[in-house]
C-alpha cells in the first residue's frame, strides 16, 4: 500500500491517494463490491454513531470531492472513487473524509461507544 493524504483548501475534509498491491487477482468490480460492502463490529453492534455504510463508492469520475462529499454518513462515513487499475500496484483510488467529524471528535466518540459495547469501559 502506498498512501499520500492531501490537505484541500476546503473547511473540512482530507483526500488520500492510495494505491494498493492485492493478495490475489481481483476485478475493479470486485475491489469496489469489496469496498462498498464492507461494514465491522461498529455496524454489527448498531452502534449510534456508526454509520450504515463505513465506506461509500462513488462512480462518477470527478468524485469524491470535498463539498459535495465529506457529510457522507454525518460526515461518519468515507468516500471512495476513481478506482482504477494501477501501474505500479494493482489499484489507485482516491478517498475523502471528513477531517473534524470522521477523524477526531466523531472518532472517539464511537470508539468510546464501542469500548462500552465490549464491556471495556462502564
Amino acid at each position: 500500500m502506498s498512501a499520500q493524504c492531501n490537505r484541500v483548501n476546503v473547511t473540512d475534509g482530507h483526500m488520500a491517494s492510495v494505491r494498493v498491491k492485492l493478495s490475489r487477482p481481483a476485478s475493479v468490480e470486485e475491489v469496489r463490491g469489496a469496498l462498498a460492502s464492507f461494514t465491522a463490529l461498529p455496524q454489527e453492534l448498531k452502534l449510534h454513531s456508526a454509520p450504515a455504510r463505513p465506506i461509500i463508492v462513488r462512480d462518477e469520475a470527478d468524485r469524491p470531492q470535498p463539498r459535495l462529499d465529506r457529510d457522507a454518513g454525518n460526515g461518519m462515513s468515507v468516500t471512495v472513487g476513481r478506482i482504477t487499475p494501477d501501474s505500479v500496484l494493482d489499484y489507485r483510488f482516491v478517498a475523502l473524509g471528513h477531517n473534524t467529524i470522521r477523524g477526531a471528535a466523531g472518532a472517539a466518540i464511537l470508539n468510546a461507544e464501542l469500548l462500552v459495547a465490549m464491556k471495556r469501559l462502564v
